[in-house]
């Protein structure tokens, strides 16, 4: 696995993670029906929070973000995106792992929402999220405080 680090994001983040947003979902939306070039990353720029936002490098370089938003139902993890070119080498998982550990300690349920047929949903469930419910487009999951890790 590559060294990875993590800093809070700026407003200057926001370009580079609608850009890798697009990359990351195109394939996904497109099978389901609803890729549409502009609104992918205007969702991004309509959500994005720098302060909430954290920045993943890879040597020292941009390579995704995520960032956990407070809710009444629990915490959303949201913007978790990782460069193509370095999925599968272990750093998505360790950084989830990271932010995870972390809303343990806190007791936060964490909540999030894949699209349908997305093979992220093997790394969520592997870091105990379950289906809460879904529907056509995406699957809504759930993790308690004291899943498995």
């Amino acid at each position: 696995m590559s060294s990875w680090s993590l800093r809070t994001a700026t407003s200057d983040d926001a370009e580079p993670i609608a850009e890798l947003r697009s990359a990351v979902l195109k394939a996904d939306l497109e099978r389901l029906g609803r890729y549409d070039a502009q609104r992918v990353r205007q969702r991004l720029h309509d959500g994005f929070d720098p302060t909430r936002t954290r920045i993943i490098e890879v040597g020292g370089v941009f390579a995704g973000s995520i960032a956990l938003r407070a809710a009444d139902d629990g915490h959303w993890l949201e913007h978790f995106y990782l460069d193509p070119d370095l999925q599968g080498r272990g750093i998505g998982t360790a950084v989830l792992r990271h932010e995870l550990l972390l809303a343990d300690q806190k007791g936060f349920v964490v909540r999030l929402n894949v699209l349908q047929g997305s093979p992220a949903r093997r790394l969520y469930e592997r870091h105990g999220f379950s289906v809460d419910r879904e529907d056509s487009i995406d699957l809504f999951m759930v993790r308690s405080p004291d899943a498995a890790l």
